[in-house]
């Protein structure tokens, strides 16, 4: 399957969260065309730009089909039928970390993004829903979303298609980029690989680079 329909667009305003902290984490759905730009959907909006937004991750899909995994593990919970429960920009369902390589593109509406890293879990999913250990069931089931960088400009409706239009570093699935720099698995041969996959965004590529400079040959 190369073309998967977008159930939901979704954005989100930076709003109290935890005392002082602030968050976007909660994306509703958006009815129209909404543009994609280079930074994301506008409007949508990241609370801390350190971590989160900016050219590297302008969008963030986490499949719909983890929500109902997650059931599973921490029952019921109102975020579970938000398309955007997770921070999700788009939701789709049928596409998952392991089909999903570094460097694909795709065609969302008239805008054309690419494949450019693993999500990182943080503490704010497990704030969100209320539950320990969540951060750490990700790490282990790899269930971790991704981001795209927009390559071209457009726009996109709820209800439009998601095509893969080209296929990216075939031997680097989302997963498995994931299993090496964030679950901290990858080998000294598979850290220089990902330090000069130039498709992966800076950031990663850099964190490749400093972990191969220190492993054991």
């Amino acid at each position: 399957m190369t073309i998967w329909t977008i159930t939901a667009i979704c954005t989100g305003t930076a709003r109290a969260f935890n005392g002082a902290e602030t968050s976007a984490i909660a994306k509703r759905p958006r009815e129209g065309p909404v543009q994609v730009l280079a930074e994301g959907l506008a409007p949508d909006e990241q609370a801390d730009r350190s971590v989160h937004g900016g050219p590297e991750m302008a969008l963030h899909l986490y499949p719909l089909d983890h929500h109902v995994w997650w059931r599973g593990i921490i029952g019921d919970h109102p975020a579970l039928d938000e398309p955007g429960g997770f921070g999700s920009n788009l939701a789709v369902t049928g596409l998952t970390e392991e089909m999903v390589h570094i460097g694909e593109r795709f065609r969302l509406g008239t805008a054309l993004i690419e494949v450019s890293q693993p999500r990182q879990p943080c503490w704010k999913i497990e704030h969100r829903f209320g539950h320990k250990g969540m951060v750490a069931r990700i790490i282990t089931s790899e269930r971790s979303g991704w981001y795209f960088r927009v390559i071209e400009h457009g726009e996109v409706s709820a209800g439009d298609s998601l095509e893969r239009v080209s296929i990216g570093a075939s031997d680097w699935s989302v997963a498995r980029t994931f299993r090496a720099l964030v679950a901290g698995k990858a080998s000294a041969a598979e850290l220089e690989e990902l330090a000069a996959l130039a498709p992966l965004s800076p950031k990663l590529r850099e964190k490749a680079a400093i972990r191969r400079a220190s492993a054991t040959p």
